[in-house]
């Protein structure tokens, strides 16, 4: 005995107006999901900062938009960290390289310009021009305590820093994260590479 055919349903089609709504409704998805994705990454994993100064140049120019990384991070030695300890009349977040921690004994040349961590002089090819003696006190020597960390900008001739005694030394708590990243502009976006190390 032949099987009866059954019959087809006929298949829907949808109209342009429905077809509208169905990709409108993905794409909004799609950018409801990055969006959660970059407010959980800002949120669990570090922010957003501007630069506002010259004393990082030319790693970092006045105004760049940078990513940080702060929760779970912990003081390099090379790394730019955002600090929030005031000082004189700065009370804005600062910018600057880590070039000692804690147990590490910094030594600064200022005749041949180089600045030595013990005992190795770093190699820095990310300053902007050589080190001449600052304004303020000329601090050469100092074995940073534990639970601190000795900073300077890049751009040395203008760059208040851990040499200046009104900054001096940082404790880690006032460390606010690593820029990781240069945001904006896009003309410099990228990441920020990790200076001299001696460990």
């Amino acid at each position: 005995m032949a099987k009866k055919d059954t019959p087809q349903q006929p298949e829907e089609e949808l109209s342009s107006g429905d077809s509208l709504k169905l990709d409108l409704y993905f794409w909004l998805q799609a950018l409801v999901m990055a969006l959660v994705a970059l407010i959980l990454v800002f949120t669990l994993v570090g922010r957003i900062i501007g630069v506002d100064g010259n004393s990082m140049y030319p790693t970092l120019h006045h105004k760049d938009m940078l990513l940080l990384q702060s929760i779970g991070y912990e003081p390099r030695q090379g790394d730019v960290v955002v600090l929030t300890k005031a000082f004189d009349t700065v009370t804005d977040p600062i910018v600057k390289r880590v070039i000692a921690v804690g147990g590490q004994t910094v030594e600064i040349d200022y005749g041949t310009g180089t600045v030595a961590v013990d005992g190795e002089v770093l190699d820095e090819p990310y300053i902007n021009e050589a080190m001449i003696e600052p304004y303020y006190e000329n601090l050469t020597s100092l074995t940073v305590p534990e639970g601190s960390i000795f900073v300077m900008g890049d751009n040395r001739n203008h760059s208040s820093d851990s040499r200046y005694v009104a900054l001096g030394v940082v404790d880690e708590r006032y460390v606010l994260g690593r820029a990781l990243l240069i945001l904006l502009p896009f003309g410099h976006f990228g990441p920020i590479p990790a200076g001299a190390q001696t460990v």
